[in-house]
């Protein structure tokens, strides 16, 4: 099995490394390019057996399974470039949100499928999110659940909840990194604790809350049930927590769902579909 990469920025870099670690497919059967060659290249030179394409058609040419890892408004232009040089075995995989495997359908004649990842599946952990399209066969379809789930727990979604799923599995790490960074800086402000420790202790605090979760010791609702005794000091925290915190997370969703269909928007005009 031979899998492409088209964009080795951030996403792109992550999905390659990790499926390199995972031993998804050997690093001779993984082939990469990127506008800025020089991107591409850095990752060769760490993994020297895999392949750096100049050319995007060069890449084309060699995979059966191609990861599109660009923008979203860079993925029409795309498309209508290399239609031509897709044949109906191989699969277009896009990782971006806005567009969906019907838009992509409607102009390659190639088999398509979305995957939204996330920074976790570099740790070989967290999930991935699914989408396929009906050009996809089973053989395709089981091809891509065995790939991701030597890095990540796959999860198919349905285009309604894209949105809230990716801000939950992609965007999360971010937002709650920044809290606790928050949750840090305010200890270090108010106490005697210095950042270094302070970080430490609240960064294996997380890692064992994760541990207890992943196990199944306690879901969420009972682990604060377990930590929370009535009348002590966790329970004042939670007062504040209850009162400050408000509409925070509405207000993120709503943000982010805003944003969301905005580029939705601005994808439409490229399909043609206003």
């Amino acid at each position: 099995m031979k899998i492409g990469f088209i964009g080795t920025g951030n996403m792109g870099r992550i999905l390659i490394e990790a499926f390199i670690e995972a031993k998804v497919t050997s690093p001779s059967s993984i082939y990469i390019t990127n506008r800025t060659i020089g991107k591409a290249k850095a990752i060769q030179e760490e993994h020297p057996n895999v392949n750096l394409c100049r050319t995007v058609e060069g890449l084309i040419s060699e995979v059966d399974y191609l990861f599109v890892c660009v923008k979203p408004l860079d993925i029409h232009p795309l498309l209508i470039k290399l239609k031509s040089q897709l044949s109906k075995e191989q699969c277009i995989i896009s990782i971006t949100s806005p567009l969906s495997v019907e838009q992509i359908e409607s102009i390659v004649p190639c088999q398509v499928a979305r995957v939204i990842p996330s920074i976790t599946n570099r740790a070989l952990s967290g999930v991935s999110l699914i989408t396929v399209g009906q050009s996809c066969t089973e053989k395709t379809q089981h091809d891509i659940e065995k790939m991701l789930q030597k890095i990540s727990t796959p999860v198919y979604i349905q285009n309604n909840v894209t949105r809230v799923a990716s801000d939950i599995v992609s965007c999360g790490p971010a937002f709650f990194s920044f809290l606790l960074q928050r949750f840090i800086d305010a200890a270090v402000r108010e106490t005697e604790i210095n950042e270094e420790q302070a970080t430490k202790l609240a960064s294996e605090m997380l890692i064992g809350m994760g541990n207890l979760l992943e196990k199944g010791h306690y879901t969420l609702p009972t682990l604060q049930e377990k930590v929370c005794v009535k009348g002590g000091v966790t329970g004042e925290g939670i007062k504040v927590l209850e009162k400050e915190i408000g509409t925070l997370f509405i207000h993120l969703f709503q943000s982010t769902h805003s944003k969301y269909f905005e580029d939705i928007e601005e994808v439409k005009e490229q399909f043609h579909l206003l």
